[in-house]
Formats: C-alpha cells, structure tokens, sequence
C-alpha cells in the first residue's frame, strides 16, 4: 500500500515526488511517456521565457548557460534531479482506471494495479491540441506540434496562430528557407510573446519575409493548398505544410473519468481547494498546470512548484507514513 501515486512525471510531478519523500512518505510515479514528456515533446531549439532559477524544484540549483535555459538544458536538469535523488518512478506506463476502494483508492495502469492511499495528477495540458474542426485537418501535412525548422527547408509553410510557438515555428522554419505564412486572428501578435522574439516577428512581417494574414481565419486544408477567409474574402494559397499550433489542453476525459468535477462553462475549471489541491474527489489531489482547464496561461513550473508542498503538507496531516 502506497501512501501516495503520482501521475504525471514532469517538473510538478517530480516536485511533488521530492517533496513526500522528504517526508518519509511512500510513493511512485507513474508517466505514460518519457521523463517530463511534455519538455520532452516542445521545439528542439526552444529556449524558455523564464530564468533557470523559476524551474528548480526542491531546492536543486539549476544552473544554465544563459540565463533563460534551453529545452536540452532543462530535460538534462530534470533527469539528474530524478537521478541523484533515486525518485520511484515507471516510465511508459499510462493509467487506465481508478477505483475507490473503504480507505484507499486502486489504480490499474497498462502494467500493473496498485494501491494507494492517496493520488496526485500532475499531467500537465501538452498532450491534447485545440483542434479547429475545419475540413482537411486529418491530412498528413497538418501538424500540431512543432519540432524541428530544418524539416520545413525550401517548403511553402502556413503556421495558425500568434502564440509562442506559433511565432517560434514561423521564425525558425523562414531562417532554414520555407516560405511562410502566418493566419492570425487578431491584430497583432501576442503581448505574451517572448520580449526578445516579438520584435524579430513583426519586423518580419514588416518587410514581407513572412507573409501575415490578420482578422482571419484558415477554413479548408486541402493536399497543395488552403484557403483562408480574410476581411477582404477568400484567398486561397499553395501550401506543403500547415503547423496549426492552437494551443493544448487537459485531458479533460481523463480527468472526468478520475471523478473530478469540471466547471460547466468554457474554461472547463477543475475543482480543488485552493489552499490543500485536493477535488471534490477526498484524497485526489490536482498539481501544476492541470489546476487551470483551458486559462492554460494561467499556471506555470515557477508559479505551481508550491502546489508539491501544499499537498504533501495535507497528506502528512492525514497519513501515518507506510513502509515502501
């Protein structure tokens, strides 16, 4: 018997993992992918808005070649945390199904059953892309994640969107040669945009080296091209690949299969206790970005590190520590 099973193996997970062991509590993760899958999964060339110090959890220094650390950095970072400190944890395990039992709950995974006393989901948002529900979106050219420019070279590139990634994708595939086009809701580009990236795109856009459509929106994706409904009608375009980066979000049928409860409207906001994490469900806690539902800038590795504390601090209150 487990007094605790973490699910989800990235930076929370792992916080949250350093934090019961330290306080002699029994525990394991279980992550369906690889250590920090979601890190794992960003652009190979991604350098993080915040600074190194933001991403340390339990008080493990982090220290980088740059201020802000790289992807490589950080997936470097995590595994010697997880490393040196021997954290108990299965990888390539997904769970499957939850059942509670009088004082505890059963976990069935793609591996194993297991009892514990107490659960943490700390499963991030990264897996699950905001689809547009548009026709041509199962096509094979359509990508919702985005890993490396150097496969788009000397190709006719539409990326959707005006985020981070979206701008990312936009700037790195242009610099390896792809002609890009951006399709873009709004007016401008995201005031959340890395400050030291922002400028680079609007100049570009500026010039004419990557071609923007604003106030409109991608309709049909067809094999050599799209078209896009812009405020001055319907343009269509050749096109090899289209990065429809959107945006991501919970695993909300995961979640709903858990017993959480979801708020009914567009945000889709878990229930928990703000001061302790735990839902609606007694002894299943929420950490890390999970907690905010679709306002999924809402919550970061620098701001949810403490969610790790909050819990096990509730946990200990409850549980008399059980030998692993």
């Amino acid at each position: 018997m487990l007094d605790l099973l973490i699910i989800g193996g990235g930076p929370i997970g792992l916080a949250c993992a350093l934090e019961a062991k330290n306080k002699g509590l029994s525990y394991l993760i279980v992550e369906k992918g690889t250590l920090v899958n979601s890190l794992y999964n960003y652009p190979a060339g991604m350098t993080f808005f915040s600074t190194s110090d933001k991403l340390e959890i339990g008080g493990v220094p982090f220290v980088s070649n740059s201020i802000k650390p790289t992807r490589a950095e950080s997936l470097e970072y995590y595994r010697r945390v997880a490393s040196s400190n021997q954290l108990n944890i299965h990888l390539f395990e997904a769970v499957l199904s939850n059942q509670s039992k009088n004082d505890h709950y059963e976990i069935t995974t793609t591996k194993a059953v297991y009892q514990a006393k107490n659960i943490i989901i700390a499963t991030g948002f990264y897996d699950v892309p905001v689809k547009m529900n548009i026709p041509g979106e199962d096509l094979p050219k359509v990508r919702h994640y985005y890993k490396d420019p150097n496969f788009y070279t000397f190709q006719k590139v539409l990326v959707v969107g005006a985020s981070n990634s979206s701008v990312d994708a936009a700037l790195e595939t242009y610099r390896k040669g792809a002609e890009v086009t951006m399709v873009i809701r709004g007016d401008d580009i995201s005031e959340r945009v890395k400050y030291w990236v922002r400028p680079d795109i609007i100049n570009r856009i500026k010039e004419g080296t990557i071609k923007a459509y604003y106030h409109s929106n991608l309709i049909v994706i067809r094999e050599n091209e799209v078209d896009i409904q812009t405020p001055k009608g319907l343009v269509t375009i050749p096109n090899d690949f289209v990065l429809a980066l959107t945006g991501y979000q919970p695993d909300f049928s995961f979640l709903q299969k858990m017993g959480i409860a979801l708020s009914a409207d567009e945000k889709r906001l878990p229930e928990y206790d703000p001061k302790t994490m735990e839902t609606n469900q007694k002894g299943i806690y929420l950490a890390g970005v999970v907690c905010g539902g679709m306002d999924t800038h809402s919550w970061f590795i620098e701001n949810s590190r403490v969610h790790a504390e909050q819990i096990i601090s509730n946990i200990v209150k409850q549980t008399v520590p059980v030998s692993a």
